[in-house]
């Protein structure tokens, strides 16, 4: 089923089917899974049951795919889409050309399954993590495993083993091409089934950490804090889902008003009326991301905007009041890993 919508800001949208995300126009963080993303523009997003997604911000348009069949859900060959690793499971949108040519409207063909088909060909062609075919099913089959099995506490040789593949040199492979260790995905996956707990049902602290696996709720407690930076209880309180949080659209809208021209976390400290530091905490703890790189997401994209629309580089650093254009270029290629001059050419090309 096909639907274009508005989000609502700050609700929680809970994903029930395979469901591709197309936004289509927006500004502003997006919300999967108690992380926040900023780099959302041209890419199609892929999320699967029991995931959420929320918009922190009411000018989002969004396409949006279910899929009611998941019989080709089981293809190994699908699941790089839907089996997050690391961070959102994507593909760039500019950057394939059959996927546009399938969402160019809102109505599909009758063989809607053949948008999944090219999209996983697209992201084996784009190869994120740089791996042969082969390295990925080793990859994914244990991500399948922790995904079935994290409640039953399994150690790292009983992932490999449930995988038929050599210990050493799958905990080898998934470090060297994912960035992150087994023990390390396990121990993500639990504290995320435990932070969707908290969030969203009336479990207390103990019962979500049996569920979980732990046999000490007190270790799961000192766990939790050393890793999310607050406690079970605290981080309950600071994800109430069921109230509207006015400092996150407060402090979002003034970065969208006043970004190009003010840089500095004290001017919006003033705005708020709360000190440095007390404001920093609660961008913290609120949105899990730092008040200063909210700022530099702003100023690059608004610099993109810009350049896409055909302004100089020298009318872009001036609008988003740098004193130098060499310090505009220097910021823009550190944040983009390109110059403001080849990120406009790879646009008109």
């Amino acid at each position: 089923m096909v639907s274009k919508f508005i989000p609502d800001i700050n609700k929680v949208y809970f994903i029930n089917k395979y469901t591709i995300f197309h936004i289509m126009d927006g500004a502003g963080l997006i919300q999967v899974d108690f992380k926040n993303y900023d780099d959302w523009r041209d890419k199609i997003i892929y999320l699967e049951p029991g995931q959420y997604i929320k918009f922190f911000s009411d000018n989002f348009s969004v396409r949006k795919i279910e899929f009611e069949d998941e019989a080709f859900f089981k293809n190994k060959e699908v699941r790089v889409l839907f089996k997050h690793l690391i961070s959102l499971g994507y593909i760039d949108f500019e950057e394939c050309a059959e996927c546009q040519q399938y969402l160019s409207s809102t109505v599909l063909s009758p063989e809607v399954g053949n948008i999944i088909d090219v999209s996983s060909q697209q992201w084996f062609w784009q190869n994120p993590f740089q791996a042969s075919k082969e390295e990925y099913h080793i990859i994914f089959d244990i991500k399948e495993v922790i995904d079935r099995e994290f409640h039953h506490n399994i150690t790292q040789q009983q992932v490999t083993e449930l995988i038929n593949s050599n210990e050493l040199s799958a905990q080898k492979l998934m470090k060297n091409k994912v960035g992150i260790s087994v023990k390390k995905l396990m121990l993500e996956k639990r504290l995320l089934e435990g932070k969707r707990a908290l969030a969203f049902t009336d479990k207390n602290v103990q019962e979500v950490a049996y569920d979980l696996g732990y046999k000490d709720p007190a270790y799961f407690n000192r766990l939790f804090t050393q890793t999310v930076g607050t406690n079970p209880k605290e981080f309950r309180k600071t994800v109430d889902f069921k109230h509207r949080d006015s400092f996150v659209e407060d402090i979002l809208e003034l970065l969208k008003m006043y970004h190009k021209e003010h840089h500095s976390i004290g001017f919006y400290s003033d705005k708020m009326n709360l000190s440095v530091k007390t404001l920093s905490k609660k961008v913290k703890s609120r949105l899990s991301t730092s008040l200063g790189q909210l700022i530099r997401e702003e100023i690059v994209h608004s610099a993109k905007q810009m350049l896409m629309s055909g302004e100089s580089v020298k009318q872009v650093s001036q609008a988003l009041h740098f004193e130098e254009i060499s310090h505009f270029s220097s910021f823009f290629k550190h944040y983009t890993a390109q110059s403001p001059s080849d990120f406009a050419d790879k646009k008109y090309n």
